[in-house]
């Protein structure tokens, strides 16, 4: 139900296939809650003896929390609502705020779990018990419920950006949710630091958006190592097909300015191709009744392997523009 894992501070995958993700916090390996909520005893427990150990007060600081009796009660935040006259940028500003209302969660214990391998539909399933149960959230949480608040607004693509960076011998791992709408760059997310979560909807390309980032790591003597960059995510939430996580990972420390800049507009423009391409979507319940087992034909492309398939940084890619899209990953949810 409680599982400890070890890695960077933030988002880092241990195991690609599996989606499992390596989590430090300051340095110590956190908590994430595998026994889903209302939290369990054992799991209750385990948060506060992690908090007694990594708290500067230590264990008085559980003490008096636990022990107090006029806790304040706190506010639950409002899900965001518009008028049909409200601009993109407003609205992904009032997103934006909605989850730092939420606020960012310090405990040590991540409560929801999030496997990155998950199809789309089920990953939408934990943003509504986000929203259901308003608990502090992290950076990962914060990118799976940006992409369900904006599930409603087709004019605004998003697409997964996270980070790497090493600071005092130790490295670093950050995702935010990077948004594209009317030709200009933005990211909604959630971060201790108020300059590495949001930004607004007004960098010009791609390049623009990671250097403000790296300039605001540089701010915290933060060095930039990597950056992956993933596809643009579906806007049907009952879409079985898999978040793009890493469709480019660039090193940084292998490409000078120029390189790295002709590198994130080839992704552009390979996110930009996504948009006209069929994505496998959940069957209605007419069709459900007319299809059988999702097995593949023998005249069925082969199942794509992610693994192989991600490039590194500067080498290009072959798109065939006439061949037809892959519905392997297309399943049935009993």
């Amino acid at each position: 139900m409680l599982r400890t894992t070890v890695g960077c501070v933030g988002v880092e995958e241990r195991d690609e296939d599996e989606g499992e993700e390596d989590l430090r916090d300051g340095g110590v390996p956190f908590f994430v809650n595998r026994g889903g909520l209302p939290v369990d005893e054992e799991t209750w427990e385990q948060m506060w003896r992690h908090v007694a150990r990594t708290h500067p007060n230590g264990e008085a600081i559980g003490t008096r929390i636990r022990g107090a009796s006029d806790l304040p009660k706190i506010p639950t935040p409002s899900v965001p609502t518009y008028q049909p006259t409200t601009s993109i940028p407003q609205r992904l500003e009032a997103i934006q705020k909605y989850i730092r209302d939420l606020q960012y969660n310090h405990t040590g214990t991540q409560f929801f779990e999030i496997k990155k391998s998950r199809p789309l539909t089920a990953l939408m399933d934990i943003a509504k018990e986000m929203i259901r149960e308003s608990l502090p959230i992290k950076c990962l949480e914060a990118v799976i419920l940006g992409i369900y608040l904006t599930n409603s607004m087709p004019g605004v693509e998003r697409f997964p950006l996270s980070f790497k960076t090493q600071f005092s011998g130790n490295q670093f791992c950050h995702i935010v949710l990077g948004v594209h709408s009317g030709g200009r760059f933005g990211a909604l997310g959630i971060s201790r630091r108020m300059d590495l979560m949001f930004k607004p909807l007004e960098f010009r390309t791609l390049a623009d958006l990671v250097q403000e980032f790296e300039g605001a790591y540089k701010g915290y003597w933060h060095t930039l190592r990597k950056v992956k960059i993933g596809q643009y995510v579906s806007h049907d939430p009952h879409s079985v097909e898999q978040i793009d996580w890493k469709h480019s990972i660039l090193d940084v420390d292998k490409l000078t300015k120029e390189e790295m800049r002709r590198e994130l507009e080839r992704h552009t423009r390979d996110m930009r191709m996504k948009i006209g391409k069929a994505a496998p979507t959940s069957p209605t319940k007419d069709r459900k009744s007319n299809m059988g087992s999702p097995h593949r034909n023998p005249g069925s492309p082969m199942r794509r392997n992610s693994r192989i398939e991600r490039r590194p940084s500067g080498e290009k890619k072959v798109l065939d523009p006439k061949s037809p899209p892959d519905m392997n990953g297309y399943q049935i949810r009993v």
